[in-house]
């Protein structure tokens, strides 16, 4: 008996091949031999008639009965080989969709992804995508080609293809796609057989804008298309803390979904008068994520003040223009102070009032009574708390409702404390408003906002540590007892 199987080759790393069965190997059992034989591109076994069993004690002689090897050689020459199925329309297949958002006609330099899908019955052996032109657009590979095997409806197996290619139309006007081809070279009856596989043409209208203000074409403010922005702000250390002649560094991290980083805005100019601002280097970077790219832009400044009093930075405001629900929005770079702190109110700029000398030797009084008492109870545990500067952040960004200020403040504070943010997520209500936070600053747009007032006064509130463990009450002055 005589059995053959192809054997595939791959240009790229080879794809998974469907409806291939594992050859057979070389068995045998009782008397019965077999041999496993290589010609050409076919590997084919062969079952030979048994042969008489050799005397015990005894050895075959060399040019005996057995068959000898080119007479193997000769069956597997003349033996015809299996046909292999003919390739049948639908065997193989290649779509193109473009996934429009908001089911709805693009702008200029909007991203619209083109999922490039191919379903192939037949085993592959080389493959080649070739792209069109796409004159009218810019376009950008996302990841790398994705080969898998599938289920079909009705239950063969099957290789599945996946690219996704992201395009940016350069003006309004009806264009079409034209087909993307897929050569494949596929073992049609046993022969290696070229076979292009052709997407459909697809249309492509791209809508001119017609606001008044803004758009794809205007110079000002910057063409801002994504799914959701978000915007965060640090300082190192607090501008409200540095002096004349200190530097403190400010990072400004913006966030875009749903397109390539070379689509986000310059660096905002941060100019107002008493400072000096040296800008620093603006890194860029597409993050692939399932739901699709994310851009993400840091900008940096290091800030110095050149007068001693209290210098404002207004706010920065970044139009964009939301793609799910085709209206133009803002968000901002929140405004912050240089030097003098960060008074709520006016009182807290007035100068201390002068208490009176019995007040101050009551207050001491009161004072040395209360430490004795916590030394001889063992009250004296440490308590940590954000700074006063911190905390006013966190209640200016509550009382605004504003969860990326909100959560800018909060990386500030982190950052300063980072023993408390341990003690934050220690505790469940705490930890939970924080993912809500999270949630709604980093995930999709719609996600709830936590209470921010009440997370600003339960992360204002002091917490109790664990001192180290020492001796009970007070340790004897002439040393411990024996």
């Amino acid at each position: 008996m005589v059995s053959c199987f192809g054997v595939s080759e791959m240009r790229r790393p080879p794809p998974p091949s469907a409806g291939e069965g594992d050859p057979r190997r070389r068995s045998g059992e009782g008397s019965d031999a077999s041999g496993e034989v290589t010609t050409g591109a076919e590997t084919c076994t062969v079952a030979l008639p048994p042969s008489p069993p050799a005397p015990q004690g005894t050895l075959p002689r060399r040019g005996g009965r057995g068959t000898p090897v080119w007479h193997l050689a000769l069956v597997l020459a003349l033996t015809p080989l299996p046909a292999q199925a003919e390739i049948e329309p639908g065997d193989l297949t290649l779509t193109v969709t473009a996934e429009l958002n908001g089911n709805s006609a693009p702008f200029s330099r909007e991203m619209v992804l083109l999922k490039i899908h191919g379903v192939y019955k037949q085993p592959i052996l080389l493959e080649e995508v070739v792209q069109p032109s796409l004159a009218n657009f810019s376009w950008t590979q996302l990841g790398r080609d994705h080969w898998s095997r599938t289920k079909l409806p009705d239950g063969q197996s099957a290789i599945a293809f996946d690219r996704t290619v992201a395009v940016f139309p350069h003006h309004a006007g009806q264009f079409t796609i034209e087909p993307f081809i897929h050569k494949l070279t596929v073992n049609d009856v046993g022969e290696r057989r070229l076979v292009e596989v052709r997407s459909k043409p697809i249309p492509f209208p791209v809508a001119p804008w017609t606001e008044p203000t803004g758009g794809p074409d205007a110079k000002e403010p910057w063409w801002l298309p994504a799914k959701d922005v978000a915007i965060t702000d640090s300082w190192s250390p607090d501008p409200e803390t540095i002096k004349v002649g200190e530097t403190a560094r400010r990072i400004v991290t913006l966030e875009a979904q749903g397109m390539v980083a070379e689509g986000l805005p310059p660096r905002p100019v941060m100019r107002t008068r008493g400072i000096i601002t040296f800008a620093g280097p603006v890194t860029r970077e597409t993050l692939l994520t399932p739901s699709g790219p994310v851009a993400r832009a840091t900008y940096q400044w290091d800030v110095k003040p050149g007068v001693p009093e209290i210098i404002p930075l207004d706010a920065i405001a970044i139009p964009w223009f939301d793609t799910a629900t085709r209206t133009m929005r803002e968000t901002e770079i929140p405004a912050r102070q240089i030097g003098g702190g960060l008074p709520d109110r006016e009182a807290d700029r007035a100068p201390p009032a002068i208490p009176s000398p019995l007040v101050t030797a009551a207050a001491a009084l009161a004072a040395f009574g209360l430490g004795l008492a916590l030394i001889g109870f063992g009250l004296g545990r440490p308590a940590l708390r954000l700074s006063a500067p911190a905390r006013r952040a966190l209640r200016a960004a509550a009382r605004s409702g504003d969860p990326a200020g909100f959560r800018a403040a909060l990386d500030a504070a982190m950052r300063d404390a980072p023993d408390l943010a341990g003690i934050w997520r220690g505790r469940p209500d705490v930890a939970a408003a924080l993912a809500a936070l999270d949630r709604s600053v980093f995930g999709a747009s719609g996600a709830p906002v936590p209470d921010l007032p009440a997370l600003a006064r339960a992360l204002s509130r002091p917490e109790r540590v664990a001192g180290p463990p020492g001796p009970e009450r007070l340790a004897p002055l002439d040393g411990p007892a024996r």
